[in-house]
């Protein structure tokens, strides 16, 4: 029992809780990595695998790569006049916004636009391929509903794989960085791109039902 105390007492010295019982404080920070641990685990089901409905008034969108080629290239995506992440590889990206009509886009060598007529409550998929280009690869997206071929890879790549999250600060910093180029190229979707072939579309009713997501 001395020998205990007396090693209780040398550990204390070091230990940043050294005015409280080592056993005490032992069980404290049990207590602390157990609830950080809940903490943590209730953050990532949050953004799980798996097909997440939106929020009350929302819909989502999920940006969807089915294919491995060119899997080091890294679209850069769009919400109207605001940046919203990147991501490269077979991945996916979820993003919710408010429903109406609504514009996403990407941008690579080319742009590429998806205008948009969601229904509140909707789920959504635009998948992203991949295309050469000449100095760079090009982005093409094609929105698609329950009913399409590739709508099986899509659903089994969204129940496999956690959605790829971009930091808020690297949004906030990329909306900076890009102030002047995004209204350049929105300029140009109303005098040149609108109505052409790289603005595709997508209606509410290409909403997946929920019956399809499981």
């Amino acid at each position: 029992m001395r020998n205990w105390h007396n090693c209780q007492k040398e550990l204390n010295k070091v230990l940043p809780w050294s005015n409280y019982p080592l056993k005490i404080n032992l069980m404290k920070t049990k207590r602390i990595i157990v609830s950080m641990f809940c903490i943590f685990a209730g953050v990532s089901s949050l953004i799980a695998q798996g097909f997440q409905p939106p929020a009350p008034g929302k819909a989502v969108v999920y940006f969807t790569r089915i294919t491995g080629y060119g899997f080091a290239v890294s679209f850069e995506f769009f919400h109207q006049d605001k940046y919203i992440g990147a991501f490269k590889g077979s991945n996916c990206m979820r993003y919710e916004l408010d429903p109406g009509q609504q514009l996403l886009w990407a941008s690579s060598e080319n742009k590429e636009f998806v205008a948009c007529d969601l229904k509140e409550g909707g789920t959504y998929i635009i998948l992203v391929d991949v295309n050469m280009g000449f100095g760079k690869a090009r982005v093409e997206l094609n929105p698609i509903n329950a009913s399409d071929d590739r709508f099986k890879r899509a659903k089994d790549l969204i129940n496999s794989k956690e959605p790829v999250v971009t930091p808020p600060e690297k949004i906030e910093a990329l909306n900076k960085k890009l102030a002047e180029f995004i209204p350049e190229q929105l300029r140009k979707y109303e005098e040149e791109w609108k109505g052409t072939k790289v603005v595709k579309n997508m209606s509410a009713d290409m909403a997946i039902p929920e019956e399809s997501m499981k």
